[in-house]
């Protein structure tokens, strides 16, 4: 009862926050995006913005791991590829993923108020391709289970995962930052023999020491 308790929680905290931006928080409306923040414009004194095209191609030289974050939303499973995630903090345990304002997957999350990090292996690049893009089933002959603590799908042959409540949510641009704490976490040994999946330069990369 305390972890129901605990989730609805989460579950609540993140739908106030749909709600301050205007979100819908229907079932029937959980395709919808997050709007576009009010940005400052320019000035005509002040510097040009950076060329978005160039911003992402220097960003792009720092490699990273590549994660799938999925939540047991309604009506099924929900679920997206995410390269923006991090470790936050030790006490209390914290990571940390970012995702656009335009996400349609984002307020399914919110709703249920846990997700789960999959942290993806060399192996599972096409897996990470079938997150990666809008619509159709993403869980369509992807095996899973659920994790421990908030029962959000736990894919397999994934090396890593954190179980995770939503602790909170912060904008960042056009992004948002949800920070999660960790209710339980695991590896399966074997799979993280491979090394992790890597992602530089737009393309899929492996570890070699």
């Amino acid at each position: 009862m305390k972890g129901m308790m605990g989730h609805a929680a989460m579950a609540a905290t993140a739908v106030r926050y749909l709600r301050s931006v205007g979100a819908p928080t229907t079932a029937a409306a959980s395709a919808g995006p997050l709007p576009r923040p009010a940005l400052r414009a320019v000035g005509d004194d002040e510097r040009a913005p950076l060329d978005p095209a160039e911003f992402r191609a220097v960003l792009g030289h720092f490699a990273s791991g590549v994660t799938v974050i999925t939540s047991p939303g309604e009506p099924g499973p929900a679920g997206f590829a995410c390269q923006s995630f991090a470790s936050l903090s030790l006490d209390p345990p914290l990571v940390a993923f970012m995702v656009a304002r335009t996400s349609t997957t984002w307020p399914r999350i919110a709703r249920a108020g846990v997700f789960c990090v999959n942290i993806l292996g060399a192996g599972q690049g096409e897996l990470c391709r079938g997150f990666a893009v809008s619509g159709g089933d993403k869980f369509a002959g992807v095996r899973h289970t659920p994790a421990p603590a908030t029962g959000s799908p736990r894919l397999a042959g994934a090396p890593a995962w954190t179980d995770c409540t939503v602790q909170a949510v912060h904008t960042g641009g056009d992004h948002l930052i949800v920070v999660g704490r960790v209710e339980a976490l695991g590896t399966d040994p074997a799979a993280a023999e491979s090394g992790p999946l890597l992602f530089h330069r737009g393309a899929f990369g492996h570890f070699h020491p």
